[in-house]
């Protein structure tokens, strides 16, 4: 276990019956970039239980947070779903993942594609002062099936603008577009359809994407990925592969946990 690090739970928030998010402290030598992952876990039989996790808070913050589905019978969620301030978790010690900045091509429109926890490499992204000085546009885009599952609504669409550092710049260029499937909500639809009829922009006012001016970053279930590559790819966008800068990125490295 010299890969990891152990932490210290902080706080822990059931935003409902199948969504929680927890903080845990930081070790002082872990660096990484926003929209990274890292290994997070549990000692479990004497062994330590490990998943990949997109970290959601910044790489500036002292502290790191993680947003987590409760699967009844999951081998790690089953057991994370019941920590406590104060209880230990493994981390690992080696950050990586595709989701970043440097992956991506210049350009004037930034989407962040999310469906379910897949928001959480973006929460921390949005709150990276270079992506507010790359692009004259970010747009995140949540769906989900319930409303109570749009976690971190209130903090995108009332706390960000209020940061001391780049508050002006969120209130200017973020544009947050929350949609739900299953019930009555101000947006409603998956994203594929939203995308593929217009409806997307024609709600926030801007062009249709084309892959001069538009990026993609997309994280999400894998059936959800793999729609959402395909109507991209008939398009003319290409995939970032090997760390090569190219028009959208997505996250593979995630299974059911």
């Amino acid at each position: 276990m010299s890969n990891l690090t152990t932490e210290k739970i902080l706080t822990v928030n059931h935003w409902n019956d199948s969504l929680f998010s927890f903080t845990a402290t930081r070790s002082q030598g872990l660096r990484f970039e926003n929209g990274h992952f890292v290994m997070i876990g549990l000692v479990v039989d004497d062994k330590p239980l490990m998943r990949a996790y997109s970290i959601v808070s910044p790489n500036y913050e002292s502290h790191l947070e993680f947003f987590s589905i409760k699967v009844p019978d999951g081998p790690l969620t089953s057991k994370l779903q019941n920590i406590r301030v104060g209880d230990e978790l493994l981390v690992s010690k080696k950050p990586t993942g595709t989701l970043v900045l440097d992956h991506l091509l210049s350009g004037r429109f930034l989407y962040l594609l999310a469906t379910g926890t897949g928001i959480a490499p973006f929460i921390s992204i949005i709150q990276d002062p270079e992506v507010y000085e790359r692009f004259e546009k970010i747009v995140l885009v949540h769906g989900v099936r319930w409303q109570s599952e749009l976690a971190y609504a209130e903090f995108i669409e009332t706390e960000l603008s209020k940061n001391e550092y780049f508050g002006s710049e969120v209130s200017q260029k973020l544009i947050y577009y929350p949609t739900v499937t299953r019930e009555i909500f101000r947006n409603t639809g998956r994203i594929t359809d939203l995308l593929t009829s217009g409806k997307l922009f024609l709600d926030i006012d801007v062009p249709k994407p084309s892959v001069d001016d538009a990026r993609f970053m997309l994280c999400g279930s894998p059936s959800m990925l793999k729609d959402l590559c395909n109507i991209l790819d008939d398009r003319g966008f290409k995939e970032s592969r090997h760390g090569t800068a190219a028009h959208y990125v997505i996250e593979r490295a995630f299974v059911e946990q």
